[in-house]
């Protein structure tokens, strides 16, 4: 099953490939891009400005030229 970031990508020709690239580019690390690609990131119910996985997904919506919150819906 696709994720919505590879739907998001597939949408801008963006490879896997290029999306580790660019996170990597970002300062992600590959292991969490690779769990961002792959739609196995945590849920959220509380918003912080300082959490870590929140962090690489408006890194990821940067990426996909998306809104952070585009990644979150479901």
């Amino acid at each position: 099953m696709e994720s919505i970031v590879q739907r998001f990508a597939k949408k801008i020709n963006m490879s896997f490939d290029e999306f580790i690239g660019e996170m990597r580019k970002r300062g992600c690390s590959e292991p969490t891009a690779v769990k961002i690609w792959n739609g196995t990131y945590d849920e959220f119910d509380e918003f912080k400005d300082n959490d870590i996985f929140l962090s690489n997904l408006r890194k990821a919506a940067n990426v996909l030229r998306v809104s952070t919150g585009m990644l979150l819906s479901k």
